[in-house]
């Protein structure tokens, strides 16, 4: 790794994130946990909900990558706000697609494919700004449940690539504070879990708080509000293979659109802005991957 390298800063519906430009897999060839949670950190760092770096497919040998080289010339290497490694994010993926957009030359009248370890996502570009993003076929599993303290509800288990509990309660209140992380049952989710706080606001509208596992709680979630329309349309049979059923998803940094298309697949649409650009300097580099060093 060179003692100093560039970044970018964004953000979708305010979960924000570091991303760092790495296309040909030249820069970054240890991205190592200390480093992505010092970039995280809110007062010493950037500050992000998680880290992602932008290497094309054939530059990086994640087997995930390897496996869509033919699908994909982009690879989203997502790592979560403690270094922790992620299959991707929904909101991240659409500010990965900007940045592709604005520096790479990615034609914003076609589609794009992304490839990420929970597999290939298909983005489009709207001309009001927003960017759609397939999110893949959800998978319903068994009922769960997760605490807060000495209070526990009820989830609904539902895999968007990446494990949630969603939980439907009548005030976004009842989740407390969410500094810890809800207690979970560790034999269905042994790899820790997203766990979103529901409120139905009106028909199809939902409204949530989300606890990230290894971020804490963010402004949003994509794939969490994903998860939450998913165990809403159930709950009110509002979908079946050949209709499609759209839901808004208020999250505390603003609004999603969750749309349950007539295929089954889940297609999630909002902002992405870019922020900031800028060089991360050889000391603080330097610090992060070896935190014992003076000024670690």
């Amino acid at each position: 790794m060179p003692a100093s390298f560039r970044f970018v800063k964004g953000h979708g519906t305010q979960n924000d994130f570091v991303l760092l430009p790495d296309p040909d897999g030249e820069v970054h060839g240890e991205l190592t946990p200390s480093l992505v949670a010092a970039l995280c950190a809110r007062h010493t760092g950037i500050g992000a909900d998680g880290v992602i770096r932008v290497v094309r497919c054939e530059a990086y040998d994640d087997p995930a990558a390897v496996a869509l080289r033919g699908e994909a010339e982009w690879f989203m290497d997502y790592r979560n706000a403690d270094g922790s490694l992620s299959e991707m994010c929904g909101n991240g993926v659409r500010l990965l697609a900007r940045y592709l957009a604005d520096h790479e030359g990615v034609d914003t009248s076609s589609v794009l494919p992304i490839a990420t370890r929970a597999g290939l996502r298909v983005l489009r570009f709207a001309e009001d700004g927003r960017i759609s993003t397939g999110m893949g076929h959800p998978r319903v599993l068994t009922d769960t449940k997760v605490s807060v303290g000495e209070r526990s509800w009820p989830a609904v288990q539902v895999s968007m690539g990446n494990p949630h509990a969603v939980v439907f309660v009548d005030s976004l209140e009842e989740a407390g504070t969410l500094n810890e992380a809800p207690a979970h049952d560790v034999e269905v989710f042994p790899e820790g879990v997203n766990v979103e706080f529901v409120v139905r606001r009106a028909e199809r509208h939902l409204s949530m708080r989300v606890h990230e596992r290894g971020s804490g709680e963010t402004r949003s979630c994509g794939t969490g509000a994903c998860a939450a329309m998913v165990a809403a349309a159930v709950a009110d049979e509002a979908w079946r293979p050949g209709a499609e059923a759209s839901y808004r998803v208020d999250v505390l940094g603003g609004e999603l659109t969750v749309t349950w298309a007539a295929d089954g697949q889940v297609v999630l649409t909002g902002p992405a802005v870019v922020v900031a650009e800028g060089e991360v300097p050889a000391t603080f580099a330097a610090a992060a991957t070896n935190p014992l060093s003076p000024g670690g």
